[in-house]
């Protein structure tokens, strides 16, 4: 039963994602070639809203569905963060997806998002093999 709960949860979201135009190529594209600000509007918020529910969420020692304790763990800073962003945001750039909204996406009828899964699996796979022999 939970995990149906997590299902209706990620489909109403996506449909969110959808509709609000989040995961619209051309929202991204524009948003990169700093033509509007609609996608640096819904970030910033979503940063925002993310800040606010960790405060309350530590503020008020809140549990998740399953009676657990929230465990928040900060990683160091080192030169792969910034090798990965740069990764990342190109690949958003290029693709016009970031993984999250890869589903809705695919799930909205764009199925070229297809490629951009099978592009980000892949890198993740790679990173997997790479991750030991790399130097930081």
């Amino acid at each position: 039963m939970r995990n149906f709960r997590v299902l209706i949860l990620g489909i109403i979201f996506g449909i969110v994602l959808v509709k609000g135009q989040i995961v619209s190529w051309e929202r991204i594209n524009k948003m990169f070639r700093f033509e509007e600000a609609y996608m640096y509007l819904v970030i910033g918020s979503a940063v925002v809203v993310g800040a606010i529910s960790l405060f309350i969420i530590k503020r008020l020692h809140a549990r998740t569905i399953d009676g657990e304790e929230f465990v928040i763990v900060t990683k160091p800073m080192n030169k792969g963060i910034i090798f990965g962003g740069i990764a990342f945001g190109l690949g958003w750039a290029i693709t016009g997806a970031c993984p999250g909204p890869i589903y809705a996406q695919i799930g909205s009828g764009t199925f070229l998002a297809v490629v951009t899964l099978l592009a980000a699996l892949t890198g993740a796979y790679i990173f997997a093999i790479l991750q030991p022999r790399l130097p930081w």
